[in-house]
């Protein structure tokens, strides 16, 4: 490494979009079982606005791991450029891509060079680019493990009880709200390559879109409510979440279950009465589980949608945008 300083978007305090600051700082030394990763992409996620914002705890985590000046971002994608000690399975030279050390604000991954724990990387396909890779982890890993599989036997901070997938097949119908955004375009996918029938919710601009990702049916919520039109669904994967999710209840079938992502606000009793599971969980870093999405993005099997992208230097721009809303995909900062 020519130098020993790379450059880092900071905040020094919390706020809008105009906090995001870049800034010169010492390249990170890789800890015991940590890579450290030239950085070429670094994915855009709702926890980077949450830490901007103010939010320093991650829920169900004791307490706050957050100091001024902090480095936000989670999801990287480059290439190792230094391995710590006991790390196997990762040489220099790798491309590997990764969630960081999530749930925590400990990510830094808006940066030139990150240190990242080998246990939350997997190579990156290389069907795809980097760009795209750094799209994926945490959004493709909430779908993963809302939809195939949680991964872990950690208590969610949301529920006592563990978080259990429902199996999907050819007989399953999905219903998944905010089908065109981050998790819910991997959701969408995820439930097609098992078999599923997916009706994905989105406004009208993302049609076509859903349908190229194999939606069987789209509703526009601008111009219609799906739980007006839709009925006897044995799943709803709810990306919006929120006071809002209560109503999707009326599109499931007895013995149904309903996922929110954010978790959301139930009137008590209503869902024994009908027979539901609410049921939601809270995405975990996850190597092993990011390699087999890494096989499936190598086939094409899951494709990931970039709504836009934005250099590193202009990250405010990127949180604009993303304030913005009616994502399509993924928003991406490209490092190198």
């Amino acid at each position: 490494m020519p130098t020993h300083t790379m450059r880092a978007v900071r905040l020094h305090e919390y706020g809008g979009p105009e906090v995001l600051r870049e800034d010169k700082v010492p390249i990170p030394e890789p800890g015991p079982g940590e890579v450290l990763v030239r950085v070429h992409a670094a994915g855009v996620n709702p926890p980077d606005w949450y830490l901007r914002g103010g939010l320093t705890r991650v829920p169900g985590e004791p307490e706050s791991t957050v100091s001024l000046p902090v480095i936000p971002g989670t999801d990287v994608s480059g290439v190792v450029e230094a391995v710590g000690a006991d790390v196997d399975g990762f040489a220099v030279g790798d491309e590997v891509f990764g969630l960081l050390r999530f749930p925590s604000f400990d990510g830094s991954a808006y940066a030139e060079y990150v240190a990242a724990p080998a246990s939350d990387l997997a190579r990156k396909p290389a069907g795809i680019d980097h760009v795209h890779a750094a799209g994926a982890p945490m959004a493709a890993l909430t779908a993963w493990q809302f939809l195939i599989e949680l991964g872990h036997d950690r208590p969610s901070p949301f529920q006592e009880t563990r978080h259990r997938p429902t199996a999907l097949d050819a007989d399953t119908t999905v219903l998944v709200n905010g089908a065109a955004g981050g998790v819910g375009h991997f959701a969408l996918q995820l439930a097609k390559w098992q078999g599923a029938r997916v009706v994905a919710v989105a406004s009208g601009a993302h049609a076509s879109f859903l349908r190229e990702l194999g939606a069987d049916r789209f509703i526009d919520y601008t111009k219609s409510r799906p739980e007006e039109l839709v009925r006897d669904v044995d799943l709803v994967l709810d990306t919006v979440g929120g006071p809002g999710s209560s109503r999707l209840l009326r599109t499931l079938k007895r013995g149904g279950a309903l996922f929110p992502v954010f978790p959301g606000q139930f009137i008590e009793g209503e869902t024994e009465k009908l027979g539901i599971t609410v049921s939601t969980a809270q995405v975990r870093s996850n190597g092993a589980q990011l390699a087999e999405l890494g096989r499936l993005l190598d086939a094409g099997t899951v494709r990931v949608a970039i709504d836009s992208t934005f250099a590193l230097a202009d990250a405010r721009a990127a949180h604009e945008r993303a304030a913005r809303g009616h994502i399509q995909g993924k928003i991406v900062l490209t490092v190198a």
